[in-house]
């Protein structure tokens, strides 16, 4: 049986309740696009630029999973509203204009956030807020950080991956001595600097950690313990990609380590570390089925 004509249907009635709802709140979209539209498209070019929140290209593929996931969940909630969200609606414009007055970009894309939920919490009630939450948390991981929480962050991270970095090469047999986050080989140095700090594939593998494991059926703990390992997982392959760098430098001279390897290695360590990361997943899966057979 073809279901060809079953899948054109829904595509026809999912456009028309689009429309329809483009029409019912055509004011509310066009305030948001006053408001927000330049943000938005900051936002967007900065995802394009900056390879530390590339990740921010997958956030509103996610976000409309999950609303079309939930759609028969968010069309069975009673409407209703609360008043809180007007407040919220209103702290997100004194935020904005806060943002604008200190030249602060952090501020202003956080506010189109507490707008959006400010919105959904006025016009659609507590519960229907509390069925898309997962969707504002994935918007805010894709706001790049203030400088100086970034730089705050990023610091440590180079020096967690130089210290590594060392003993992985110790482990090798390379003479290294590590000062800071500057690597001594015999006759080449290396330092590891802020875009070698591991803060990238940090935040890339943290959040499709965070989606993995709301989309997918797992126990809460399985959850936990799968999104608190991503963080050890991201930050031991920077430091075997750092490591890397080392050996290439010298093996194969400082030019070698800082060209094409340099770029491509972070490709390849970032998807390994992805592959351990469904490696752990199914494991978790697996470890929960047991535990909810023997009970």
């Amino acid at each position: 049986m073809s279901t060809a004509p079953a899948k054109a249907d829904f595509l026809l009635t999912t456009g028309q309740s689009l429309w329809t709802l483009a029409r019912r709140w055509w004011w509310l979209l066009a305030a948001f696009a006053l408001v927000y539209g330049q943000i938005l498209v900051d936002l967007v070019r900065e995802w394009w630029t900056n390879d530390d929140y590339s990740h921010g290209f997958l956030v509103p593929i996610a976000v409309a999973y999950l609303l079309y996931e939930k759609r028969h969940e968010l069309a069975e909630i009673p409407p209703a509203t609360s008043w809180f969200g007007f407040i919220a609606i209103l702290l997100s414009q004194v935020v904005l204009l806060v943002g604008y007055l200190g030249a602060e970009f952090f501020l202003q894309r956080t506010s189109m956030v507490l707008f959006i939920g400010g919105v959904v919490l006025f016009m659609k009630g507590w519960r229907y807020l509390g069925a898309v939450f997962f969707g504002l948390v994935l918007i805010l991981l894709a706001i790049p950080l203030p400088a100086i929480i970034f730089n705050a962050v990023a610091l440590p991270l180079q020096l967690l991956a130089s210290s590594w970095a060392e003993s992985f090469l110790r482990i090798c047999q390379i003479p290294v001595y590590r000062d800071g986050n500057v690597l001594q080989l015999s006759t080449q140095l290396l330092n590891v600097t802020e875009a070698c700090s591991g803060i990238r594939s940090l935040m890339s593998l943290v959040t499709l950690a965070m989606m993995l494991a709301y989309f997918l059926p797992m126990r809460w703990w399985a959850r936990l313990a799968f999104i608190a390992t991503s963080v050890p997982i991201a930050l031991a392959a920077n430091a075997f990609r750092v490591g890397g760098t080392g050996l290439m430098a010298r093996w194969f001279g400082q030019e070698a380590a800082e060209g094409f390897f340099h770029s491509f290695s972070g490709w390849v360590v970032f998807v390994v570390a992805f592959v351990i990361l469904l490696s752990e997943l199914m494991l978790l899966q697996r470890l929960a089925g047991k535990r909810s057979n023997s009970e």
